[in-house]
């Protein structure tokens, strides 16, 4: 599934085989550089913040005079430093009764060891519309939790990003880095409570770098120095605190990081002798990669990007389409639900009907895939493509609402089978549909919003194909165990 690639080796500086390959001469830092800016989305952070926390961290490196291995280790690190966030956003959004992205955010300005803080924290973010009376009641239920509570969702979303990163063919002290990252210098850090040097050294870098990009960028220099400061010896290695602050007195380093532009810098900061190129196989497997990120998000999705590339790429076969051209929209079908990112859990997760402002905000997550992915050179295809598998024939799509003379064969693929995987999982507002009725609806639109042509390539692919939909399966599943409970109940007669 993701990339077979050997490790990079932090003494001997072999780059994994796969991601040396130069034949596409696509840099890899490039591609998960704009990635990254996904995962700020899901952070409630603005977009740049891995990339400007990676330029502080590889600053660091540089002056620590780190081996060019460990450099390389460390760059990705900073990129994907989040790449586990998704993962514990509907879980915060569940707690807290509170839209994640501001619960994420919020959380990176307080000083959360120290308890005035934290019970400021919690009685400004729990259910922040609802009355007095819930409000105090959930308040309760989060504070008998206790610690378990926080440590727990930190190690969601810190050993989901280890594994990520380990799954890509990183490093290992890439994924160790990451799950370090939210470690203190004191032992009050989370998941582990690491104390002092037990925190790998990356690890260290990572989370001192992210709290000084939020406080420079939302603060000032001056607030960050005193909050860096104050927090030297508890939260964060006075070594690198006394680093930040060498750094801070170069004017020439202060002039760039406040008006450079942060991508092209960030490129530039990747290790000469450690770059690594992206073949074929290595976008894959990024798209692979984040296509996991995203259906983390929620629990209802678990499978959805997946699952909709799979369909797509069935349909596609019974188009005739190339395997170049069928490689192109796996990726995108992949890769078509990114900006979902963006989005609220309180949204995504709600069991009721939306309102017209939260579908407003819904509408937007084809725009913000398109966005991000109109950033890698690669991917400007996707782009587009999946930035319209919300349109209709009828013009009556999202989030542009073009007519269907616009639309290319691949948008019209991607929409079918979108609603067909989405219409047959469960959702948080109705019950799983079976093949059956998920195919009448489409049947019934077909020519007017759905594709004739593409709802044919579907049909035809189901027709040889084995395959279930969820809601089948679990009715399928249903039925195999009310049978063992019963076996007279078997319409054979079995008694």
């Amino acid at each position: 599934m993701f990339m077979d690639a050997t490790p990079i080796s932090q003494t001997s500086g072999n780059l994994p085989s796969q991601l040396s390959s130069p034949a596409n001469n696509i840099r890899l830092a490039e591609i998960i550089g704009a990635l990254s800016t996904a995962l700020d989305l899901t952070e409630g952070q603005p977009a740049g913040h891995a990339a400007r926390t990676c330029i502080l961290g590889m600053t660091m490196a540089q002056r620590l005079g780190l081996s060019e291995p460990l450099q390389s280790a460390l760059f990705y690190a900073l990129l994907l430093k989040d790449l586990g966030c998704s993962s514990n956003a509907a879980k915060m959004s569940y707690l807290f009764g509170a839209d994640d992205r501001i619960l994420k955010h919020d959380i990176k300005t307080i000083d959360w060891q120290k308890m005035s803080a934290s019970v400021k924290y919690v009685s400004k973010h729990v259910k922040p519309e609802a009355r007095t009376v819930e409000r105090v009641m959930r308040m309760a239920s989060l504070a008998l939790q206790g610690p378990k509570g926080p440590k727990e969702l930190v190690k969601i979303r810190c050993e989901r990003g280890a594994n990520i990163a380990r799954q890509l063919g990183f490093a290992e002290a890439t994924a160790e880095a990451i799950l370090d990252l939210d470690e203190h210098w004191n032992g009050q850090g989370h998941p582990l409570g690491k104390r002092g040097e037990e925190i790998c050294l990356l690890g260290r870098i990572l989370g001192i770098c992210q709290t000084i990009e939020v406080f420079w960028r939302e603060h000032g220099l001056p607030e960050c120095c005193q909050v860096v400061i104050s927090r030297s010896g508890r939260w964060f290695d006075p070594n690198l605190v006394q680093l930040f602050q060498s750094m801070v007195a170069d004017r020439n380093f202060v002039h760039r990081y406040q008006t450079a532009n942060h991508q092209h810098w960030l490129v530039e900061l990747e290790p000469v002798d450690q770059i690594l190129m992206a073949n074929e196989q290595v976008l894959d497997d990024v798209a692979m990669a984040f296509s996991q990120v995203v259906d983390a998000k929620s629990p209802w999705t678990a499978k959805h990007s997946v699952g909709v590339a799979t369909i797509a790429d069935g349909m596609a076969e019974m188009l005739g389409m190339t395997p170049e051209h069928r490689r192109h929209l796996y990726r995108t079908a992949l890769l078509h639900d990114l900006g979902k990112l963006g989005v609220s859990n309180l949204i995504l997760d709600k069991p009721g009907k939306m309102t017209d402002e939260e579908f407003e905000s819904m509408k937007q997550h084809p725009r913000f895939s398109e966005e991000i992915l109109s950033k890698i050179g690669c991917f400007q295809q996707l782009a587009t493509h999946a930035g319209a598998h919300h349109e209709r024939l009828d013009g009556r799509g999202y989030y542009r609402g073009i007519a269907s003379s616009t639309l290319d064969v691949e948008a019209r693929i991607l929409m079918v089978a979108d609603v067909f995987e989405a219409l047959s999982a469960a959702r948080p507002y109705r019950d799983a549909m079976p093949r059956e009725r998920v195919m009448g609806i489409l049947q019934k639109d077909s020519g007017v919003s759905v594709c004739p042509v593409a709802f044919s390539a579907l049909e035809k692919w189901l027709d040889r194909q084995d395959f279930t939909s969820r809601a089948d399966a679990q009715f399928a599943a249903l039925d195999r165990l009310v049978h063992e409970l019963n076996p007279c109940s078997s319409p054979t007669g079995c008694c």
